[in-house]
């Protein structure tokens, strides 16, 4: 039995304890605003460590927390440490991967991926983000890179920004220019960017190397792409080339294995996949996330 096999099996264990709860999804109400002006800079939260990377300039996203968790995208207070313990599982080994002993090659550029859509990833994507953002010495870049359906561009009340299409598309918008500082402490944001028919080409270019290159680069730094589901896009595919870790969202109760090697088929072998279950119900959390390593083995391949 293939590791993949093996991850999805111990999923389908948790997917008979759970409840076919409903997926999270995006309300059309914005969450937060951009605040422009000589005090947005003032206002932003600061690095807490020496040697941190900063985004200077003098927009500011302010975030409604409160309206965040009463949408249903962040944790009610009665199930916030639950899910943080739950987080705090799922983002120690992909730290790792970024920055420990044994990081691999791109680990700190995270594509938050589904087979489908209604996996929930895009309310994973926000709340692997926030919990990141808790490492007293790491930033995070939340990139909005659904460029077909920019959810958190809209969340965050920042679709008419600047954003990842446009930096690709014109040399002259910086990426420094681009990203925009949250009033959460070390957590930033990447918008979509105006949509292109041409988006699948913008990702694959060599701009977008040099992007993600740079990005690399930046010290203590974890990026997260919210990206489109794989069986659905070509964007996602061509994104997932240009990351070191794919965080694959499978939704308790609805994802069939099937589509979850589907989707794992299009990623090709050689890839760090790790496998999250969402809306796991009613079970322990050691069931919320599985990790594996594909680094010699195709999704098919099984062990001897």
């Amino acid at each position: 039995m293939s590791l993949v096999e093996k991850a999805l099996e111990k999923m389908q264990n948790a997917q008979r304890q759970s409840s076919a709860a409903a997926a999270p999804r995006p309300a059309p109400a914005t969450f937060g605003a951009v605040v422009s002006g000589s005090g947005a800079r003032s206002t932003a939260a600061p690095a807490t460590a020496p040697g941190l990377f900063i985004f200077n300039h003098d927009r500011l996203v302010q975030i409604n927390q409160t309206a965040l968790r009463l949408a249903g995208l962040l944790p009610p207070a009665h199930q916030e440490r639950q899910l943080a313990q739950q987080y705090r599982q799922i983002k120690r080994p992909l730290i790792d991967n970024a920055f420990g002993p044994s990081r691999i090659p791109k680990g700190s550029l995270i594509m938050m991926a589904s087979a489908l859509s209604g996996e929930g990833k895009t309310f994973t994507s926000i709340n692997l983000a926030f919990s990141i953002a808790r490492e007293p010495d790491v930033q995070v870049l939340l990139v909005d890179a659904d460029v077909a359906k920019p959810h958190i561009s809209g969340l965050f009340g920042v679709a008419d920004q600047p954003g990842l299409l446009d930096i690709v598309k014109d040399k002259s918008i910086t990426l420094e220019s681009a990203v925009l500082p949250t009033d959460v402490p070390n957590l930033y944001i990447l918008p979509a960017g105006r949509r292109s028919e041409s988006a699948t080409e913008l990702l694959a270019s060599a701009r977008m190397q040099e992007i993600t290159a740079y990005l690399e680069r930046v010290p203590n730094c974890i990026v997260v792409f919210d990206s489109p589901p794989l069986l659905l896009t070509t964007e996602s595919q061509v994104l997932a080339n240009a990351v070191g870790q794919i965080a694959l969202v499978v939704r308790a109760g609805k994802t069939s294995q099937r589509t979850v090697l589907d989707a794992l088929s299009h990623l090709g072998n050689g890839r760090t996949v790790s496998l999250i279950l969402n809306q796991a119900v009613g079970v322990s959390g050691d069931r919320y996330y599985y990790g594996y390593n594909n680094e010699t083995r195709s999704p098919s391949e099984r062990e001897s």
